[in-house]
């Protein structure tokens, strides 16, 4: 394990050799990470998370208790996981057969939000600054910007890298500021961008 004067192991918590840690990143009670995780700076693994070996995590990610981020698992930057939330790595599990060849790869872009309780199927991208609400079963890739919920998940709006909802149709063409920054947000063909006038995330 690479460790500096800047990061927090609690007692209680394994970190296996090999695993590699960023300075500011803080493990708390009764978690694991396996000795091939590969974990950035700034980031918060609350009590009981594990992390597999085939998994990346980015700067300033929060992972709430209660989490397993199991192989083939991608987390970007400042990714938001809730209490108890669930990713998989195969999409048709059998006790009495391995299945290591067949993990479906799943990432989280940059920003995104999983809700509490919320279930991740493996082999799908949740987009950047997307937000999954509590309890979704996402089994489909998510939009950048789009704000799902329900089981299965559908899209029920647009948010903003903020944390807002957006003014704009679920479809079509439409333009939006964010209620708390003023960003602006453009909507063409269904695809949710934001605006080079704004500052970039």
């Amino acid at each position: 394990m690479n460790l500096n004067e800047t990061q927090a192991v609690h007692a209680s918590a394994i970190v296996d050799a090999g695993a590699v840690l960023g300075p500011g990143t803080r493990v708390w009670h009764f978690s694991h990470v396996c000795g091939g995780a590969r974990i950035g700076a700034d980031c918060s693994l609350g009590q009981n998370v594990f992390v597999g070996n085939d998994v990346v995590i980015g700067n300033g990610v929060k992972i709430q208790n209660n989490v397993s981020v199991y192989d083939a698992v991608t987390l970007e930057d400042e990714v938001f996981c809730g209490p108890s939330m669930v990713f998989t790595n195969v999409y048709n599990p059998r006790a009495g057969i391995v299945r290591k060849d067949q993990y479906r790869r799943t990432v989280v872009k940059r920003g995104a939000s999983i809700g509490a309780n919320a279930t991740i199927v493996c082999g799908v991208t949740v987009g950047r600054f997307a937000f999954v609400g509590a309890g979704a079963v996402v089994k489909r890739s998510v939009p950048d910007f789009a704000m799902m919920a329900g089981v299965p998940a559908h899209q029920i709006g647009w948010i903003s890298r903020f944390g807002e909802r957006l003014a704009l149709p679920l479809s079509g063409n439409g333009e939006a500021a964010c209620p708390h920054t003023g960003d602006v947000y453009l909507l063409r063909d269904g695809t949710c961008i934001l605006l080079p006038a704004s500052p970039q995330p």
